[in-house]
């Protein structure tokens, strides 16, 4: 519960960083899959970057909450 309060208690900006972060480990996890390494090594790397592209994103959904999430829509939909 501390880390969700923590969480809540930084700045929009913080969020939309942490959220643009996952971009690249999502892009990053399926493009390890080109490497030429073993399978294990393979499934470990998928593993892992998916896991902090799923970590980034929900941690700056955690940061913007709900206004920050509608604030954010509302920007790209001027756009």
């Amino acid at each position: 519960m501390k880390i969700k309060q923590w969480l809540q208690s930084l700045s929009f900006r913080t969020g939309v960083i942490v959220l643009i972060c996952c971009i690249p480990f999502y892009v990053l996890s399926f493009a390890q899959m080109l490497l030429p390494i073993s399978t294990t090594a393979k499934g470990v790397l998928w593993a892992v970057l998916f896991g902090l592209a799923k970590t980034c994103q929900y941690g700056g959904l955690t940061i913007l909450g709900v206004e920050g999430y509608k604030r954010l829509r509302n920007k790209f939909k001027k756009q």
